[in-house]
């Protein structure tokens, strides 16, 4: 079985952290009241085409033969450069939903008393959590030796990231407005404004501003 090579051991460890990191901030935020809610059908229609590239054809390829036939020959510096890739996704990952805090949801939402975060990682992108996931894409195309479990997630995640983002930052420009518009002129969505970077970096840091941020 392909589960026996170690890259593919390794990738499900991160996919059960991943789930835990998850599940926890899940349960932490439940209870929180929302404003304003928005899952519709396009929405359903762009989970229901990605979750199965990150959860369903990972544990066929390392656990039955069905996606032999894609199968083809990587370096294994390539694909330990992934684990490591993989890593620094789940340390984004983790690193988003702690600075969101209570303002994190899992569809698009606005909380009662939402607030507009931007500090720690926020304060350089607007999407650290889809920007987890791009790199989570990477890794996983580079772990895994086949065409299908490796790289489908990669297509499948860009139509829900550009389909939805846009979305999201409407609900967020109706929520706050001009103060949104000026935090998104200083900030790039998933890459920080290199530009202005060392600007501020200068910046005082005392109290943040907050901002709620919406995830996949």
């Amino acid at each position: 079985m392909n589960i026996m090579q170690p890259p593919n051991a390794v990738f499900f460890v991160g996919l059960v952290v991943q789930f835990v990191l998850r599940h926890h901030f899940i349960e932490r935020t439940k209870s929180e009241k929302k404003k304003v809610r928005q899952i519709d059908r396009t929405e359903k229609i762009l989970l229901a085409i990605m979750l199965p590239t990150a959860l369903l054809l990972p544990p066929l390829y390392c656990f039955t033969p069905l996606l032999s036939f894609a199968d083809y020959d990587l370096a294994a510096s390539i694909r330990w450069t992934g684990a490591v890739i993989m890593v620094a996704s789940l340390w984004l990952f983790w690193r988003s939903h702690v600075d969101l805090g209570q303002n994190w949801s899992v569809s698009l939402e606005v909380r009662e008393d939402h607030q507009l975060v931007s500090h720690g990682v926020y304060r350089w992108i607007r999407h650290p959590m889809y920007a987890s996931i791009w790199l989570w894409g990477l890794a996983q195309g580079m772990m895994f030796a086949n065409w299908f479990a490796g790289w489908s997630v990669i297509p499948a995640f860009a139509a829900m990231y550009f389909i939805r983002t846009p979305r999201e930052e409407r609900l967020m420009c109706d929520e706050f407005g001009d103060r949104y518009r000026e935090y998104a002129r200083r900030t790039g969505r998933i890459f920080p404004r290199l530009t202005k970077a060392a600007k501020l970096a200068r910046l005082p840091t005392n109290e943040p501003e907050s901002k709620g941020k919406l995830s996949p």
